[in-house]
C-alpha cells in the first residue's frame, strides 16, 4: 500500500501497489488540471476526508466526477457516479512522493482529438 495526501493533508489517499504505467491525457479537463492518473478498481483504494473535505465537478457525460480538496484544491481522484462491478477510477499520482512511484511507463493519451495513445518508457535500469 502506497499512500500520499493533498497539500494541506485534509485528504489521504492510499493506493494498493505502485502503478506500473500512468496516463498523460491532453483532453480539455486533464490538460487544465495537469494530472497525471494511474487506474485501479473501486474498492481497492481509500481517500479518507472524501467526501467531507472534497468538493466534486461533473461534466459532459455525467459518468464521472473529478475530486478535489475543498481547502488545498489538489485534484486527487476521478471517480464513476454510478460504479458497477469492475468499475475502475483513476488516481492523481502527482500527489504521491516521486520516489514512491518511480519510473514508470507513460502513456500519451490523445484525449482532445483522436483518443489515440503513444506511450514513453522509462531509460533502463530506473524502474
Amino acid at each position: 500500500m502506497l499512500s500520499a495526501t493533498c497539500h494541506c493533508g485534509a485528504l489521504r489517499i492510499e493506493i494498493p501497489e505502485r502503478p506500473t504505467e500512468i496516463t498523460n491525457c491532453n483532453c480539455s479537463i486533464c490538460r487544465r488540471l495537469g494530472t497525471l492518473w494511474a487506474y485501479y478498481d473501486v474498492g481497492t483504494v481509500s481517500v479518507t476526508g472524501h467526501p467531507a473535505n472534497t468538493e466534486t465537478y461533473i461534466q459532459g457525460d455525467m459518468m464521472l466526477q473529478t475530486v478535489r480538496c475543498k481547502t488545498c484544491g489538489c485534484t486527487s481522484h476521478w471517480e464513476p457516479i454510478g460504479p458497477n462491478p469492475g468499475s475502475r477510477m483513476g488516481v492523481n499520482v502527482r500527489n504521491f512522493d516521486p520516489a514512491a512511484i518511480g519510473a514508470v511507463r507513460m502513456r500519451m493519451l490523445d484525449g482532445a482529438q483522436t483518443w489515440t495513445s503513444t506511450f514513453w518508457d522509462p531509460p533502463s535500469g530506473t524502474a
